[in-house]
């Protein structure tokens, strides 16, 4: 499943107070020491004072973050204190309004820390966060199990209907004290212990196995001898593999590159099938190789934490504990949901088999088809059937014009937003573009960043995340920043994109549309601050206008001759939408039910073998069909052990249910329109979090989501 996810700042978002969302936060002990070297000349002692508040990224450097974490986790350790230890009586204002307010500079500092790690990082940081995560762990800790706190979070709760507050404030009321009890709050001093040793250690265990993953993805890289091994690739791509195998020491070498996902874009170009077979090979072995990287035993003792964890706080496991919170409620909903798509999904798949194995027989290849012929044979089905193949639609789909005349230009027909780039805000990184977004009155409303390129120290996969989020409490406006990872062209050459890259331009889009609509008071509420399996639906919405008729015949034009896609192969696109849909869903589903085999599984329960319990699960399940491994396999699953969508991958396909039915409704209602723009906004894209999301869907759409626009768009209907 080519989605992409939203990275709900692992950077610890707003402070520790955003429990339910943010990365564990601080410690109130540990800090005298540094804070007693902390220089007030650091960059995060205060406010930025570029627009915004936008991080001043010339300023902030490697050494500035230690004092500035210690002295953020002090301050905020103390703010925390004086609401606990007030005498005066518990009112809304001085408890909860206070803590809404309260950890600034630690926000400041996790933000831009976060970022870093995940699209710029150094040896440096890695470090300081192994040393970090459970720190902030015992900070989180510190105040969600302070007794004092969550008894004036109770007293206002207890009497919550003669408080008079307003629709979002007695919303927010009650988050707080259901954030409290899940944490820990209700348990006894002995259990408080156990509990803050399991959140350390889980810390310390996730933040090791994403810095395993990034380095395994490096580590993993193809190297081939001559470019013989690579033929089918382009000659500036072998090009570009040489001067990577350089890089890294390796002259006269060819080095590809290993993404995230299992499989590697190359897979459909390469004419090599030893060359196809060893990448595959590759990716898949990751984490699982031994050496200092292999992840098998973080991943036994996560899962093992997790499930002891859940038993604690009086859950089942890991996933019950996890799906109380989502709009799906409950493991066995969301059994359900995957359970009933898995048989008709697989079945596809293998018709999709059938028909790649009778191209290979035609052509005599003599073999049958194996994982990693999926690919390359799947163009040949699809080119003829269709007669084209991906290949033909790059030249339509140039960087900036995707961006600029598509994502923008959608933006501007659907809500009367407006771009300019501007070059005097700093980045951390010299391919940051920055632009201001203006509504349609033509006041600022935004600072939007985007960052494209791929990099070796650059996490996998694309997301968006809030550098400053939205919040009329703290007087602040969204600064909202896009990541993907493409490739980087060699000086000069234009940066192509796959039909699936510009896919994931709109998705990312998306969320940023949510976080830079925002209308909240409070920060706990901001932008995409809502539950998991809800935040993927807006960003899956706005995947509609990348085909849009209107949209498309804007941007889609021949980066040479500036010539239109011709309809021909926009009628071929389309008429190809479900082509390859067995496996695109069969992939995603074997990910999600392996979130959720380890997830569900009690403390007693975990196994031994991590690849073992991988196939079982996956034969179980019925999704255990060779040609098409899970789109993570467990190893690398950074969503599920590091990148908080634990017992959360399926996620997206209950999103899609959501957004599959807000397609149908834009097209009966005219499609791209200011009228339907605003609707959306103002009912949905600007609530935040502050209402139960289903609500929130209902007062868009007028009724529940029904789930056939989505089984017709997989190809699932049976029909």
């Amino acid at each position: 499943m080519k989605r992409t996810h939203f990275l709900l700042a692992a950077a610890v978002s707003a402070a520790v107070l955003n429990i339910a969302h943010a990365a564990p936060a601080a410690p109130a002990a540990a800090a005298s020491a540094a804070s007693a070297r902390f220089d007030a000349s650091n960059p995060f002692a205060k406010e930025s004072a570029l627009p915004f508040n936008y991080p001043a990224w010339d300023k902030i450097r490697n050494e500035h973050f230690a004092p500035a974490y210690e002295e953020g986790m002090r301050q905020h350790a103390l703010e925390i204190e004086k609401i606990a230890n007030n005498k005066a009586a518990p009112t809304f204002e001085n408890t909860i309004v206070a803590m809404e307010r309260s950890g600034r500079m630690l926000a400041r500092v996790s933000t831009a820390f976060g970022t870093l790690s995940g699209s710029y990082t150094n040896d440096t940081l890695i470090a300081l966060g192994r040393e970090m995560a459970p720190k902030l762990s015992q900070h989180s800790d510190a105040i969600r199990l302070n007794a004092k706190l969550y008894q004036r979070i109770k007293t206002l709760y207890d009497k919550r209907d003669s408080l008079k507050l307003d629709a979002e404030s007695a919303y927010l009321l009650d988050r707080y004290n259901n954030d409290f009890e899940r944490a820990g709050a209700k348990l006894s001093e002995a259990d408080k212990v156990k509990l803050k040793e399991y959140n350390s250690k889980l810390a310390a265990l996730q933040t090791q196995f994403a810095q395993n993953t990034l380095k395994e993805a490096n580590a993993s890289a193809l190297v081939v001898d001559t470019r013989a091994e690579l033929a089918g690739m382009s000659d500036k791509a072998i090009d570009a593999a040489a001067l990577e195998a350089k890089k890294r020491g390796l002259d006269g070498k060819f080095v590809i590159p290993v993404v995230n996902t299992t499989q590697q874009a190359d897979l459909s170009v390469l004419t090599n099938r030893d060359t196809r077979a060893k990448l595959l090979s590759a990716s898949m072995a990751r984490g699982s190789r031994g050496g200092e990287f292999d992840t098998r035993q973080i991943v036994l003792q996560i899962a093992k934490l997790r499930a002891e964890r859940a038993v604690l706080l009086g859950y089942p496991n890991h996933a019950a504990y996890n799906l109380e919170e989502q709009t799906a409620k409950t493991t066995d909903a969301v059994n359900a949901l995957l359970g009933e798509l898995a048989t008709p999904a697989v079945n596809n798949a293998r018709k999709e088999a059938a028909d790649i194995q009778k191209v290979i027989d035609a052509e005599k290849g003599g073999f049958k088809a194996a994982a990693h012929d999926w690919a390359f044979y799947s163009d040949k089905v699809r080119a003829q059937r269709y007669a084209f193949d991906a290949g033909q639609l790059r030249p339509y789909f140039e960087l900036n014009r995707v961006l600029v005349d598509g994502v923008f230009f959608a933006a501007n027909k659907e809500f009367g937003l407006t771009f300019k780039e501007r070059k005097d805000l700093p980045g951390y990184n010299e391919d940051v573009r920055m632009f201001d977004v203006f509504d349609a009155d033509g006041k600022q409303l935004a600072i939007f960043t985007f960052d494209p390129y791929a990099r070796s120290n650059k996490r996998g996969g694309a997301w968006a995340n809030a550098w400053v989020p939205q919040s009329k409490l703290l007087g602040t406006k969204p600064v909202i920043a896009n990541n993907l990872n493409v490739t980087k062209p060699a000086a000069g050459e234009p940066t192509l994109l796959t039909y699936d890259e510009v896919r994931t331009t709109f998705h990312e889009f998306g969320h940023a549309l949510h976080g830079m609509f925002s209308d909240v008071q409070y920060p706990r509420f901001s932008g995409s601050r809502v539950p998991r399996d809800y935040v993927e639906f807006p960003s899956q919405v706005n995947e509609m206008w990348m085909a849009w008729p209107e949209v498309l015949a804007n941007y889609a034009k021949h980066y040479q001759t500036g010539e239109p896609m011709p309809k021909e192969l926009l009628d071929k696109v389309q008429a190809s939408s479900q082509f390859n849909e067995g496996f695109r869903t069969t992939e995603y589903l074997a990910a999600a039910l392996l979130d959720q085999a380890w997830h569900q599984l009690a403390p007693n329960q975990i196994p031994q073998d991590v690849l073992a319990f991988e196939a079982e699960a996956l034969k179980k399940a019925g999704v255990d069909f060779a040609l098409v491994p899970p789109r993570y396999r467990s190893t690398y699953f950074s969503h599920t052990f590091s990148g908080g969508y634990s017992a959360g991958y399926y996620g997206y396909l209950w999103a899609e249910k959501l957004d599959a039915d807000t397609v149908e409704w834009f097209k009966a209602n005219g499609g791209l329109t200011r009228k339907n723009g605003d609707h959306f906004r103002k009912t949905l894209l600007s609530r935040g979090g502050t209402l139960d999301a289903m609500q929130m869907y209902r007062n868009f759409r007028g009724k529940d989501a029904d789930i056939k626009p989505l089984l017709e768009r997989r190809g699932l209907t049976g029909e």
